[in-house]
Parts: C-alpha cells; structure tokens; sequence
C-alpha cells in the first residue's frame, strides 16, 4: 500500500487566500468612496485657481490705495476708506442706477417675450427644428458685431429706428444723448441676444409637462390662454426662477453692450454726461482708465454685494409665492 507522501496544508496556507481578501474588499470600497471626488476634484481645482484666488485676492486689494501712478502704493493698507469713499462717489451711484435701470428694461421685456416664444415653439410646427436653431443664433454672434450694427440702427441722423419713427410723426432722437432712451438702445440689445436662449429653456421646461394636464383642461372647456396661465406658468416656475437670477446677474455685470454704444472718445465715460455708465463699466474706467487698483477693487466687490443682495431678494420672493400658491 502507497504512503502518500505530501503534507497536510499548514494553517499559514489555509488561511492565505483569508488574508487577501479584506485587503481587496477595502481597497475596492475606498476606490468606491472617493472616486467620485476625484472625478469631481478638477473642477474645484480650477474654479480655486480663477475664481476663488481671483476674488480673495481681489479683497485684499479693495483694502488698499494701490495705485499706478504711486510706486509702492500697493503695500498701503487703507482698511475701509475705499469703500467709505463709495458711500459718497457720485459717479458710482449713478453708475448703479443706470445698471439697475438698463437690467430692468432688458430683463422683463426678454423674459416675457422668450415665454410667449417658447409657447408658440411649444406647438406643432413645420421645420420646428429650423425655427428654433434660427431663435437661437442671435445668442451666438459677437457682442461686438451685434451693438455696432444696433449702433448703426440707432443713429441720430441715418439710423433706421428714426427713419420708421419719423413716418408715425415723430422727430429724430439722440439715442446715445439722453438717459432714458439711451437705456432702451443697449435694452434693445441685450434682449435681441438673449431672448432665444431663454426661449430654448422654456421650450425643453415645458415640454416636460405632461401632456394629459393639458387634455384635462381641453376636456374641462378650458381656452389656450387658460391652459397657459393655469398650468404652464405654475409647472414653469422654477425654470422661471432660474432665468430671472441668470438674466439679473447678466444685466448686473452689463459691460459690453455700453462700452460699444457710446459715440464719445471716452467710451468708458458712458455717454458725454455718464448716463449709461454701468457698474462694470466704471470698475474699468477706475482700473484701467484712472488706475487706481484699490479703488477698482472696492467697486468690484460693491458689485458683487449687489449682485448677492438682488438674487437673494429674487428667492425670497419666489420662495414667499410659492407659499402663497400652496396656502
């Protein structure tokens, strides 16, 4: 009879494949759980290096009266005089009472017409496709293209605004001259870009609703204009409210638009009397027109404030209507 002559496994064998496996199953649940930072980290790298630097470092400056003209003047510390010296700068208000009135008259005006677009799209039309790629293109031509061309509509003597104008009786206008009709020329702008855009976000919204809501009012003898009020507008409302916080941050950072439609050497003056000098526009007057870094500085962040201040007023507002509705 054969003896076998292999030996019984050792425990330190029979518990190899035992020690293996906690060490795999914790590696695959720490790739598991941090994986998705890694994925994510990219992006807050970048927005660290050109957005949170650039701000941190933007307030530091605002605390300083560092300027190009005064060599070491950017180690001066100022603390507050900066912006204790906005309170009183007359040019700043009106600087922000032109953004605040510019942002009104283009940010309403787009908002409504891009939802009446969006409803018209919404139906069964042929070469829907075609119409809306053609809403969305004034979105896409330069800034720069679009306001000389607008520049041109709104001339004084030759622009065609005055010429259709004048067939109604009414007299030749200096669009760039006044304050009021300055900030319907660079309104006019500002919605003719933007109103396709928002167009194209109420479109995919609404086409999210369903449908059987609106056979129910049909079936109930409810008109379009119902069906619209009544169950477009509420089931639309936090894309609403997305479009309006957009659109207000966009009309708030306003630069291009006026910079452009001024006809005056100085472009950056905002007209010959600064009546439609925005808040961005006077931020680069004082960097790069005066060059008081610190001063610029203390505008950007005044800036940013107000940007923070109306958005947050927008929520709390759409916040306090949808309670009401709920109630």
């Amino acid at each position: 009879m054969a003896v076998s002559t292999e030996s019984p496994p050792t425990s330190r064998t029979a518990t190899a494949p035992a020690a293996r496996g906690p060490s795999r199953f914790a590696w695959r649940r720490l790739e598991r759980t941090s994986s998705p930072y890694l994925y994510i980290a990219p992006f807050f790298l970048v927005f660290a290096v050109f957005g949170l630097f650039p701000l941190l470092y933007t307030a530091y400056v605002s605390l300083t009266g560092w300027r190009a003209d005064t060599e070491g003047s950017e180690h001066t510390f100022v603390g507050l005089d900066n912006y204790r010296a906005l309170l009183h700068d007359q040019f700043f208000w009106n600087a922000l009472k032109n953004t605040l009135g510019i942002g009104v008259l283009s940010t309403v005006p787009q908002l409504l017409l891009a939802l009446g677009l969006a409803h018209l799209l919404n139906y069964r039309l042929r070469g829907r496709t075609f119409i809306r790629m053609g809403v969305l293109l004034p979105n896409v031509t330069s800034v720069a293209a679009v306001t000389i061309i607008f520049v041109q509509l709104f001339g004084r003597d030759y622009g065609l605004v005055n010429w259709v104008l004048g067939l109604f009786g009414v007299g030749h206008t200096d669009w760039q001259a006044g304050t009021l009709s300055s900030w319907v020329g660079i309104s006019c702008i500002v919605t003719w870009r933007w109103t396709g855009y928002n167009a194209l976000i109420y479109l995919a919204a609404m086409q999210a609703v369903p449908f059987e809501l609106y056979e129910a009012a049909a079936i109930d003898g409810a008109s379009r204009w119902r069906q619209f009020r009544s169950i477009t507008i509420p089931m639309l409302r936090p894309t609403i409210l997305f479009t309006v916080i957009t659109s207000t941050i966009g009309a708030l950072q306003m630069f291009g638009e006026p910079l452009l439609f001024s006809a005056s050497q100085t472009p950056m003056a905002g007209g010959s009397q600064h009546q439609f000098q925005t808040m961005a526009l006077y931020t680069y007057d004082q960097f790069w027109g005066k060059f008081k870094y610190g001063y610029g500085a203390a505008i950007s962040w005044a800036m940013f404030l107000v940007i923070v201040l109306i958005v947050a007023l927008n929520f709390v507002l759409a916040r306090r209507m949808k309670g009401v509705d709920a109630a």
